[in-house]
């Protein structure tokens, strides 16, 4: 297993800084992976970012991503509606961390329900763009 861990980023998370900054805030993309990134990198281990906006590029780095020390998931709206990521989490055996910078349970009640969250080692929900750092941390504990 390599020290490398996924950041993957699904639909319109490549819009962030932009959409909706009163829920999102105006921290880019390219912020949030420099920012985890910085942090992996002081724990010893390195980044890969990808982002799509299209269901079967995550499932395909998602199926890539067996050797990984973990991935770092933000599936965005597929979180509610995808048994295809489900099913590609679970088939490539690699530690999963369910990631999202709002809080989705104050938010419409089809949020509430995650089709990935089941088979990921955990979720974090609500800490704004620290949410990513929160998931990283996680991965690194299960990691040692």
């Amino acid at each position: 297993m390599s020290n490398e861990i996924l950041l993957l980023n699904g639909p319109n998370l490549n819009l962030l800084g932009t959409r909706e900054t009163d829920m999102y805030g105006d921290t880019t993309l390219e912020d949030v992976e420099n920012l985890v990134s910085s942090a992996a990198e002081a724990a010893g281990y390195s980044v890969r970012c990808a982002q799509s906006n299209v269901e079967g590029e995550l499932v395909d780095a998602l199926q890539a991503a067996s050797n990984c020390a973990g991935v770092l998931l933000n599936a965005g709206a597929y979180t509610h509606t995808s048994v295809a990521l489900r099913d590609a989490i679970k088939g490539a055996g690699a530690k999963v961390v369910e990631i999202h910078i709002s809080n989705v349970f104050q938010r419409e009640d089809f949020r509430h329900v995650s089709m990935i969250g089941p088979v990921c080692i955990g979720s974090v929900s609500g800490f704004g763009i620290d949410s990513y750092l929160v998931g990283l941390q996680a991965l690194i504990m299960a990691n040692e």
